[in-house]
């Protein structure tokens, strides 16, 4: 199969699809590899890295999507792009449509067949393309929160783990899914005071397991969230529906009562956001907003921001899916690997997942 790499053009988003060593794998296997002139550069990944396994480099994008079968990007197409993707092309990568109704529609438009990473589900519910982005935002939140709480980023001028004799920060995540645990490991590394909520008891008792008294666990209600909301120095959303616009949980009102120079990182933003006020996305160039005294941070790319430790954990998960794709071309694939199908989003000029359609409002197709 001919494989086609751009190179991202999503605001300050650095990563790229694969690294070497997987267009090596690709390449071992019989397939053809075009990457964009310098797609790699900003994960610390050059041009003579992807050419000394094999790897073709192309001058302009229009050259890559125009070859190549098989589109390997990180993030959903642009606008700049739409109209480079052609009838029948497979496009493999993160797409989030159920916040995205224009690209949904141009997809269906060209008769893309669309797999996003963040719907190929397991079996047993598990996320796996999803899980390794998941685990990184879930950490930089903290990381990116506690920076934000310093006096010159315009927080309160806080400590998030304190010192002795002075209280740590209070760091509230509402979900207790893969973003949600890694948050609150960077959260109590640090030395803050840490508040989960969660609507399933049952990953109540598993984090209570897991972190055995260093956290509150709290079951995920209104009275609840509002209660740790208004408690909350860096508040977290972190909520997941695969494949469906992400539900609002904590209200303008709620927000109204954090203190003045608290902090909200809404890592749910790429979904359409947890949280009420957050009602924007913002980009790494221009993070924040304030409202109502706090800073809101609605980055919907946060790996980006670390794009060759992320780079490496994507394509650590995706290469065996991406193999099954170009040895055995997309039917057999989705046809030997439903985790796979679950994956496909648009096909033929229609919208096959349940979940992207009911969140869009659109007419919904069976794959099969």
């Amino acid at each position: 199969m001919i494989i086609g790499i751009p190179k991202e053009i999503k605001d300050s988003e650095n990563r790229v699809a694969i690294t070497p060593a997987g267009v090596h794998a690709l390449i071992e296997r019989g397939h053809q590899i075009y990457l964009e002139d310098d797609a790699g550069e900003n994960s610390s990944f050059h041009n003579k890295d992807y050419q000394a396994v094999g790897a073709e480099i192309l001058s302009t994008p229009q050259e890559v999507f125009e070859k190549a079968n098989l589109i390997l990007k990180v993030k959903e197409p642009q606008k700049s792009e739409y109209d480079m993707m052609r009838s029948e092309q497979l496009l493999f990568t993160y797409l989030h449509l159920a916040a995205v109704k224009e690209l949904a529609i141009a997809l269906m438009e060209r008769n893309v067949t669309a797999i996003a990473y963040e719907t190929v589900q397991s079996d047993s519910g598990d996320l796996p393309l999803l899980k390794p982005m998941s685990e990184v935002a879930g950490r930089a939140s903290v990381q990116i929160g506690a920076h934000l709480l310093e006096k010159p980023q315009g927080g309160k001028g806080m400590l998030l783990g304190g010192v002795p004799g002075v209280n740590a920060g209070h760091v509230v995540i509402i979900g207790g899914g893969v973003v949600g645990m890694n948050a609150a490991e960077m959260a109590i590394g640090l030395g803050a005071q840490v508040t989960i909520l969660d609507n399933n008891a049952d990953r109540l008792r598993f984090l209570d397991s897991i972190y055995s008294g260093r956290i509150e666990k709290l079951m995920s209600n209104s009275f609840n969230i509002a209660h740790a909301v208004k408690q909350a120095d860096l508040l977290i959303g972190a909520v997941l529906i695969p494949g469906a616009k992400a539900p609002n949980l904590v209200t303008e009102a709620m927000v109204k009562t954090m203190r003045s120079g608290s902090v909200i990182v809404d890592v749910a933003v790429d979904q359409g956001g947890t949280i009420e006020t957050i009602d924007h996305v913002t980009t790494h160039s221009n993070p924040t907003y304030i409202k109502h005294d706090v800073i809101h941070y609605a980055v919907a790319n946060m790996p980006g921001i670390v794009p060759r430790t992320s780079t490496i954990a994507l394509t650590n998960v995706t290469l065996p899916y991406i193999i099954e794709l170009a040895d055995k071309g997309f039917e057999q694939a989705i046809h030997d690997d439903q985790a796979l199908a679950k994956g496909v989003n648009i096909y033929q000029g229609k919208c096959v997942h349940q979940a992207v359609a009911d969140a869009l409002n659109i007419p919904y197709s069976s794959l099969i």
